[in-house]
């Protein structure tokens, strides 16, 4: 676990460089301008998708990433056991005796 939790900061922290480097590098006039600069209204507009895109894309990564380190795997189910074969593994485990296994056997198929 401590293992997927470093592969998770690393990756968040790669992914979130550019943000900090344009947000340095402003051509026009520094890092305040880029706050306020909405380009045209079309950053008000593509902000929001944008910021829904990268949370889709984080949330994917971790599933995978959790799948892929055999967490989760994907269609796994308990496997379904029937009263017979229960009642087998208790015979064979000697929890109870022959007369008990066929009265229980026979109770079972009625």
């Amino acid at each position: 676990m401590n293992r997927f939790l470093g592969i998770l900061l690393v990756g968040i922290g790669v992914a979130s460089s550019p943000y900090r480097a344009m947000a340095q590098a402003s051509p026009e006039g520094g890092p305040w301008h880029m706050m306020h600069d909405w380009g045209g209204g079309w950053g008000m507009i593509l902000g929001p998708l944008y910021m829904v895109a990268w949370l889709a894309i984080l949330v994917a990564v971790i599933l995978f990433m959790i799948r892929w380190m055999g967490i989760v795997s994907p269609g796994a189910s308990a496997p379904t056991r029937t009263a017979r074969d229960i009642l087998d593994e208790r015979f064979a485990r000697g929890e109870i005796d022959q007369d008990e296994y066929e009265k229980r056997c026979r109770a079972l198929n009625t």
